[in-house]
């Protein structure tokens, strides 16, 4: 059936839970009772990436992109759009200077993004095969298994550089060649899903927006070293993703092309999904192992690799959602195609999520060498709130914090080593000046604590001693002598620990002595936080000049401590005040002080 539009609605879990899937179906349901059902074909994506502005709804050929749409507009977008041809001028993007027909990639989000791996999300319906099938889907895997051998798969991944996106950056070639000259019959391909830093959300988008890509790129894998069996680790607290991955398993082994003699070439492989209970550290890939076999996430020294002993002691390649998503498209246009975007170490594009105190978040996915600061003010229209910048983590808790001198730095696995930080997974929080770094530190080794195995001592000690002297100088109960004893556990947990999440837990903190060296000392010497984040050294009072006696204060303090007559200024008893700043948020006036 040819239709006159094509309405596509975000389907990720951020719009979704924005009641995107009540627009869908509110969407269809006008388009029936408006009689053009049969012009209109409405089609649930993926995330578009643009997650400050969801849901989103995208209408084509006219290339209108709504934003912030509510279920009641349905209506409306169908009678305007569908029936009489013209845009709802008041959920586009830009309301003011847009015009018709202007394209995604005219939006400045878009604008400096070049999209490899999200390439098919928010573009098609990742429950269906046909359309990804249509977009080249499945072709990189009928190339590699009639024009290709196993090496030459793994000589097109040398070619193109790529190197794993799961945070260490080993290259993907190496790994696979490893894998498949090591002896053994039976031997596995696992996709690690299991993502598990906070903000961090790109494994999670790229499977809900695009599964295909992720069973097509391990079937390759399968191919490249001589395996038949595929698992996906994926966190449970996924269940969108994981409904979709199930969806495209299905489809893909009734069209041929996993399970039993794929297209009928000889080859058979086929994948199964495997639940994680959500333990940061399982995205270490020998604790992931061990929980897949049925026993305790707990990492294992190394040698020996996965790629000689592995999943059941059998031959394993482990690779992220992210560089999987990456392989078809190389082996589709080629390794040098690919190694042409980037820099010479580190080429191809990366995705992030950009979270914090940013105007725009959402995925971004960029060519490696693009700055942080095109990311962060290019692409993320800078600090919210016309606030000043303080710094961004890239890494999540194993990064460190990026100050303002270094945002011209290009985004690789080298040059953010060597800013103290590290490329990770992909997140990328930005700070502004109200973020208190201690506290900052000290959440990201809370976190660490919480989520340490506990089977070296470096890490089950290390840890809890430095969120003990970053909570001490929270509470205004640190020391000098503290900063120094910071920097040498810390650097003794990143020698000694047996697995990244304790080798790299001290980096938040490090990078943050490093750095904001004063603010430490501010709590330390004068007993205060400057942005007002660590409540047991932050006080308020009202200044009685400013204060009118609205009573608006005392009405929302929950001691209650705020005494004073209506009209009349009033006065804090700060023997009983709980610091919970619901005073300071309150005032219109500015009366309430912070100090």
């Amino acid at each position: 059936m040819a239709y006159r539009q094509y309405m596509l609605v975000c389907g990720g879990t951020g719009c979704e839970s924005g009641k995107s899937d009540e627009i869908y179906k509110r969407l269809i349901a006008e388009a029936d009772a408006q009689g053009v059902k049969d012009a209109v074909q409405i089609v649930k994506t993926g995330c578009f990436g643009f997650c400050e502005k969801g849901p989103i709804v995208k209408v084509l050929p006219e290339e209108s992109f709504y934003v912030e749409v509510k279920p009641d507009d349905a209506k409306e977008i169908i009678a305007e759009q569908a029936v009489k041809g013209r845009e709802v001028k008041r959920l586009l993007y830009d309301k003011s200077t847009r015009k018709s027909n202007n394209k995604i990639d005219d939006i400045e989000f878009y604008q400096k993004q070049f999209r490899i791996v999200l390439r098919n999300c928010g573009v098609i319906n990742p429950e269906n095969i046909e359309e990804y099938i249509a977009r080249d889907g499945y072709a990189a895997l009928e190339k590699a298994l009639f024009q290709m051998k196993g090496e030459d798969v793994i000589a097109e991944l040398k070619t193109a550089g790529l190197r794993g996106r799961g945070g260490a950056g080993f290259p993907t070639w190496l790994k696979w060649d490893l894998t498949r000259k090591a002896p053994g019959d039976v031997k596995y391909i696992i996709c690690n899903a299991d993502e598990g830093d906070p903000g961090a959300y790109m494994d999670r988008s790229t499977i809900e927006g695009d599964p295909h890509s992720v069973l097509e790129a391990m079937a390759l894998a399968g191919y490249a070293i001589g395996s038949n069996k595929g698992y996906v680790y994926i966190r449970a607290e996924y269940p969108l993703a994981i409904d979709r991955l199930k969806i495209a398993i299905a489809q893909a082994k009734e069209y041929g092309l996993l399970g039993d003699d794929i297209l009928g070439s000889g080859f058979s492989f086929d994948v199964e999904i495997r639940l994680g209970a959500g333990a940061f550290v399982c995205g270490e890939e020998t604790a992931l192992m061990r929980s897949l076999e049925g026993n305790r996430g707990m990492p294992v020294p190394k040698p020996p690799f996965p790629a000689i002993s592995g999943l059941w002691k059998k031959p394993t390649v482990i690779n992220n959602v992210e560089t999987l998503a990456n392989i078809p498209v190389i082996i589709t246009k080629g390794g040098a195609w690919f190694a042409k975007i980037g820099t010479e170490k580190s080429t191809g594009t990366k995705v992030f999520a950009l979270t914090g105190k940013v105007n725009n978040s959402g995925l971004v996915e960029v060519p490696m060498g693009t700055t942080l600061r095109e990311i962060i003010f290019d692409i993320g229209g800078g600090i919210r709130g016309g606030k000043k910048f303080k710094g961004v983590q890239t890494g999540g808790p194993s990064g460190g914090i990026i100050v303002e001198k270094d945002l011209d730095a290009p985004i690789s696995y080298e040059s953010l080593a060597a800013l103290g930080s590290m490329m990770g997974s992909g997140g990328m929080i930005v700070m502004d000046e109200d973020d208190c770094v201690v506290d900052v530190s000290k959440f990201y080794m809370e976190f660490c604590v919480d989520e340490s195995c506990g089977k070296c001592a470096p890490c089950r000690i290390g840890t809890n001693q430095m969120h003990d002297i970053l909570d001490r100088i929270t509470k205004g109960k640190g020391e000098e002598a503290d900063l120094a004893r910071l920097e040498r556990i810390g650097k003794a947990m990143t020698k000694a620990s047996l697995c990244m999440l304790g080798g790299s837990a001290a980096n938040p903190t490090l990078s943050t002595v490093r750095h904001f060296r004063e603010e430490y000392l501010a709590h330390i010497r004068d007993k205060k936080c400057l942005t007002g984040k660590c409540k047991d050294l932050v006080t308020y009072s009202i200044d009685p000049s400013k204060c009118i006696g609205c009573t608006l204060c005392a009405k929302k303090c929950p001691v209650p401590c705020i005494a004073g007559e209506r009209k009349q200024a009033h006065v804090i008893d700060a023997s009983r005040c709980v610091k919970c700043g619901e005073c300071y948020a309150v005032c219109k006036f500015g009366a309430v002080v912070k100090n």
